[in-house]
């Protein structure tokens, strides 16, 4: 027993029930700031496993079967707390006509990585018709732009005159126009596909269990920050600097309004599915992308309420701190205690342990370089340093530096868990 590795050690004579409650309270623990009795270590596998299996990205993506063989293969095989696959699916966004997604395979090689091609699908003219009634704009506006197959729905009439009751059903004779059927056969495609994704995602989730892995815990709701969701998929990048500049009170409001209706859904979501956490990716926020004056105004502050009303509403925000946040952190001191998560892309992990030890649980720290090029003995040095340091005390999710691990060694993801194990023992 001595001789055994320390992964092997920790499992011996386990049955699964066992293993996924163990796990699962340590992602618990550490996740309220608590010190568990290891470290956890959360491996977000992604395209790795196509690497790891011998077949293109593509497949992986395509084929829900083999892309779940490799999934349990991996978990079995290096025994992590927590592991995971590919995000999501392209089946609805190809099935829309998404003019915002590429895919392997859709766009891409068959050994691409997903990217997200960002457009300036709202005008700065659309401020005060989204204002007015965001729903009619986005049904009416923004999809049909944004969505190849239902650029038909331009041709319906303004959606609040449902509300017109029976007075409004003669209308109805312009969804039969060819253009709207066919952008509501597509949706009625893309809602089934999304449901068999749905499905598919807790059948893998629930024989990841069976073999004694928790669910990890970035499931659950999706929201971003006011800012971002005004500039990802809306305004842009160019389009929501110049906001800033020559309209920012409607920017303001904007933010506002998306602000609430994230929150509804979040807490709607929780409400009916029993999941408690929200993910919240950050884009436009880190170091580097607009003063610490804009940020006061444009981007903390909405982001700030948005985390704090998910929490009174008893939902855990889990975000990921894109880029870096260096000149930022005491700003998340201002969220309670044991309350969020943060994962930190390049940020200084030691001085977010430094800076936000005591507030929130860090989740990170390994740099998806060191396991792609590194030795494993730097490998394993690196990862003493992130337990004896940043796992001082608990509250912290041993994980790469983001959610994706393409290109990594196996012999090295290895190395990186068996360290794990051995250095972060409480």
């Amino acid at each position: 027993m001595e001789n055994m590795p320390f992964t092997q050690r920790l499992i011996a004579g386990k049955s699964p029930e066992q293993l996924c409650a163990e796990r699962a309270k340590r992602f618990a623990d550490a996740l309220a700031l608590r010190q568990p009795d290891y470290i956890p270590i959360m491996l977000p596998a992604s395209y790795f496993l196509a690497e790891y299996g011998g077949i293109t990205h593509q497949e992986l993506q395509d084929n829900w079967e083999k892309a779940q063989e490799l999934l349990e293969r991996a978990a079995l095989d290096f025994q992590p707390d927590a592991i995971f696959g590919l995000f999501n699916s392209p089946r609805p966004s190809l099935v829309l006509g998404d003019r915002m997604t590429k895919w392997p395979g859709y766009g891409l090689p068959p050994n691409g990585s997903f990217q997200f091609v960002e457009q300036e699908f709202m005008k700065a003219e659309d401020y005060d018709a989204f204002l007015r009634d965001l729903s009619d704009w986005a049904l009416r506006t923004y999809l049909p732009r944004a969505f190849a197959k239902l650029e038909g729905l331009r041709l319906l009439p303004p959606f609040g005159l449902w509300a017109f009751g029976h007075y409004y059903l003669p209308n109805l004779a312009t969804y039969a126009a060819p253009p709207v059927q066919e952008a509501l056969q597509a949706l009625c495609q893309a809602i089934q596909l999304a449901a068999e994704d749905a499905a598919r995602m807790n059948e893998s989730v629930q024989r990841l269990v069976a073999l004694g892995f928790p669910p990890h815990p970035l499931i659950g709701s999706i929201v971003e920050a006011p800012f971002d969701f005004m500039s990802d998929t809306l305004r842009g990048m160019r389009g929501i600097m110049l906001d800033i500049y020559r309209r920012p009170e409607k920017l303001l409001a904007a933010e506002q309004l998306v602000l609430e209706i994230q929150l509804e859904y979040a807490v709607n979501f929780a409400r009916t599915t029993g999941l408690k956490n929200c993910f919240i990716p950050l884009h436009r926020g880190s170091d580097g992308f607009m003063s610490l004056e804009q940020f006061e105004r444009f981007y903390w502050p909405q982001l700030k309420e948005l985390m704090l009303r998910l929490i009174e509403n008893g939902i855990y925000p889990i975000c990921f701190y894109e880029g870096i946040w260096d000149q930022r952190l005491h700003y998340l001191k201002e969220l309670p205690p044991g309350k969020s998560a943060g994962w930190f892309q390049r940020s200084d992990i030691f001085k977010v342990k430094e800076v936000v030890g005591d507030t929130m649980c860090i989740i990170g720290g390994m740099p998806n370089s060191l396991l792609q090029t590194g030795t494993v003995e730097e490998v394993r040095e690196y990862t003493r340093r992130l337990c004896e340091v940043v796992g001082r005390g608990g509250g912290f999710v041993m994980c790469t530096q983001i959610g994706e691990m393409e290109g990594c060694k196996p012999e090295l993801v290895r190395a990186w868990v068996e360290a794990t194990r051995e250095f972060g023992a409480y």
